[in-house]
């Protein structure tokens, strides 16, 4: 009788140190020492920099994303719509005529929500800060997701970046080819709220704004003022970013870098195995955000895009000499240990959320066809 009542004991010890050694397995990956390791098989290119801007490229392997549409390719083709909510109508598919039914849980127009229909045989790829004009009002992604083949009607998460409009002769949107630069991008993506998105437009950067002691920017909120005064009565994004004033500035440093970036690459994308895959970005010498895909395709489907952004962030931002340095890259890429959201749709994506102090990481996981992070946004708060 002793002896089995020992036995018993020792296996139910021995079934607690198991259990609780898996336990520790499980929680090791939030543990500080792995926060100190790099985060991916990346490696990180000597910056290109220009007057308060340095871009670092980043290398790595690239994975195939042809299976995967981008919201530019699917306005433009009409396989993708884009409607204000409640808007029904007869929309013309492959020839023929069909309705297409709005969802029932809306019936009326709003400023934080439209209606997205993915009519192509690929899923969609959503990245937070995409502008899509038309409408009632301008309107850009709050969130990035992937919206599935044959999925219903979608409710879409939207925020107003046009705040002195309310009517529009077409409830269709289009693609306008823009990103919104990273101030915009980190209230909707992050803080996700309406009041501070309209403020980063009108504002150009919430940096700036933090900033006063330091020198003045180039787009200054005086300046943003007038031009929207005189170019963009409606507060619209693309009339005050693409007005004559400030877009004339905006192209010559997106050119400048895009020539100073081609040189800086060139031949990195004859390696097999190291393709541009995404960048980090520093304005003066603080390292403030990163944009990394899975491909070197899908990089550059958003690269020009993206590159406009980031010229109008640091136009915006105070005109300081200072550089960051490549181990300031290579720090700033390390994966932050703090709190962590996660929203999954079974089968489709997994969109994960992680803040650490200022610094917060968003990641968009595609499930299928097989399973790799699409898009990786990494970015120092300035709010």
């Amino acid at each position: 009788m002793r002896r089995s009542l020992l036995a018993v004991t020792i296996f139910a010890v021995a079934l607690i140190a198991t259990f609780g050694g898996l336990a520790f397995v499980w929680a090791a990956p939030h543990s500080s020492k792995a926060s100190q390791r790099p985060e991916g098989d990346w490696r990180i290119l000597d910056p290109v920099t220009y007057e308060n801007i340095s871009i670092f490229p980043v290398v790595g392997g690239s994975q195939d994303t042809s299976s995967f549409l981008t919201l530019e390719e699917g306005l433009a083709s009409g396989e993708v719509i884009v409607t204000e909510g409640g808007a029904a109508g007869m929309l013309r598919n492959r020839g023929q005529i069909r309705p297409i039914a709005t969802p029932q849980y809306d019936t009326s127009a709003s400023v934080n929500q439209l209606v997205l229909i993915n009519r192509s045989k690929r899923p969609l790829l959503l990245l937070a800060g995409e502008l899509v004009s038309g409408g009632k009002q301008d309107r850009i992604i709050g969130k990035d997701r992937i919206v599935p083949v044959g999925a219903e009607p979608l409710a879409l998460d939207v925020f107003c970046v046009e705040h002195g409009r309310w009517t529009g002769g077409s409830a269709q949107f289009k693609s306008s080819k823009t990103i919104v630069h990273p101030s915009v991008r980190e209230q909707a993506a992050v803080d996700q709220k309406q009041t501070e998105v309209w403020a980063a437009v009108a504002g150009g950067s919430t940096a700036a704004r933090a900033s006063s002691s330091a020198p003045a920017p180039r787009l200054s909120p005086g300046v943003l003022a007038d031009v929207i005064s005189s170019e963009a009565a409606t507060q619209s994004y693309e009339k005050i970013y693409e007005s004559r004033r400030v877009g004339m500035s905006v192209d010559s440093l997106v050119d400048e870098l895009q020539k100073r970036f081609s040189r800086a690459t060139n031949g990195v994308n004859g390696e097999r195995k190291m393709l541009v895959v995404g960048v980090v970005v520093a304005y003066g010498g603080e390292v403030a955000w990163s944009d990394i895909f899975a491909s070197s395709d899908l990089f550059h489907q958003y690269w020009r895009k993206l590159l406009r952004s980031y010229a109008v962030e640091a136009l915006a931002r105070p005109t300081l000499r200072e550089t960051a340095s490549l181990d300031d890259a290579r720090e700033f890429l390390r994966r932050p240990n703090g709190r962590e959201v996660q929203e999954t749709e079974a089968g489709v994506y997994r969109w994960r959320e992680i803040t650490e102090g200022h610094l917060a990481l968003i990641e968009l996981d595609a499930l299928q066809p097989k399973p790799m992070t699409l898009h990786r946004l990494l970015l120092h708060r300035t709010s």
